[in-house]
């Protein structure tokens, strides 16, 4: 009965020592990094689709508004850094 005891002991400590290390593994981020993360990720994802888009444009006034789009993103991404 004592062995049992001892490893569930043991257990809790190695249950403990791993939720310890997932604590500080995954920094938690306050609402608004979370916010400005996603943000962020939008914003490059946006950023690749016109650059999609400008490659397959062919119309000069379209791909000049893709241009100031792209270039818009870049100035939004520039901020979040």
């Amino acid at each position: 009965m004592a062995r049992g005891w001892e490893s569930k002991s043991v257990e809790d400590q190695i249950g403990d020592a791993e939720a310890e290390r997932d604590l500080h593994a995954k920094p938690t981020l306050s609402p608004r990094d979370r916010e400005r993360k996603t943000r962020k990720q939008s914003l490059q994802l946006s950023r690749s689709r016109i650059l999609s888009q400008l490659e397959a444009a062919r119309n000069e006034r379209y791909r000049d508004q893709l241009k100031r789009t792209l270039d818009y993103l870049n100035s939004q991404l520039q901020e979040l850094e």
